[in-house]
């Protein structure tokens, strides 16, 4: 049973045969359902925390929190709130297998600059083991479709300063930067800023 909203798929699917084994795989974007929280969990918790030096130790606490987190945002009856991810399916002789590869989130967000709102991309993330295949970059597609089903004309996200995969993803799909945010933290800890990147969208693809 999906949560909120239906499971029909938001992006073209892709399809490769492998011609050793016999198996095919096909990706496909889609809305969540009730039965992907446990993979989105391992996904984002892999993506942002890897198990590396303390967040060895951690990991399985993270994860959990992500977890209830997920829960709990998805569940919400907000209209304007839509969690998708990338399925990857493998149909072979031993049956079919689903895999939750990627996941993205985008909520109307407002502050004192819009008045009115404006669509945010958050939590994009892809599995380490399916990185450059291009998930990231169509779940971003998938999220601006979204946003012009709201009647939006741009969309934002943030991004780490020193996370150039994802800076030259986003300038290639067309995201301009609009501010840096820094905080106290940045200079005391000498943490990473956070860029605000934002994309004016055509009115169709």
């Amino acid at each position: 049973m999906d949560f909120c909203f239906s499971s029909s798929l938001i992006a073209a699917s892709s399809a490769s045969t492998d011609k050793g084994t016999g198996t095919s795989q096909s990706l496909s974007i889609r809305t969540v359902k009730a039965s992907d929280i446990k993979g989105l969990a391992e996904v984002i918790t892999r993506s942002f925390h890897p198990r590396q030096g303390l967040w060895y130790w951690f990991y399985p606490l993270l994860k959990l929190g992500i977890y209830e987190d997920l829960h709990s945002r998805i569940r919400s009856s907000s209209p304007h709130h839509r969690c998708i991810v990338a399925s990857l399916s493998i149909d072979g002789a031993a049956g079919g297998v689903e895999e939750i590869v990627g996941t993205a989130e985008i909520a109307m967000r407002f502050d004192s600059t819009a008045s009115d709102g404006f669509p945010y991309i958050s939590n994009l993330a892809v599995s380490p083991t399916h990185r450059r295949q291009g998930i990231a970059r169509k779940l971003l597609l998938a999220c601006e479709q979204i946003a012009r089903e709201w009647g939006c004309q741009a969309v934002s996200l943030h991004v780490l300063e020193n996370n150039y995969p994802a800076k030259r993803l986003y300038f290639s799909c067309g995201y301009r930067l609009y501010r840096i945010d820094f905080s106290f933290s940045n200079w005391l800890l000498k943490r990473p800023r956070r860029l605000l990147m934002y994309k004016k969208m055509q009115n169709s693809f």
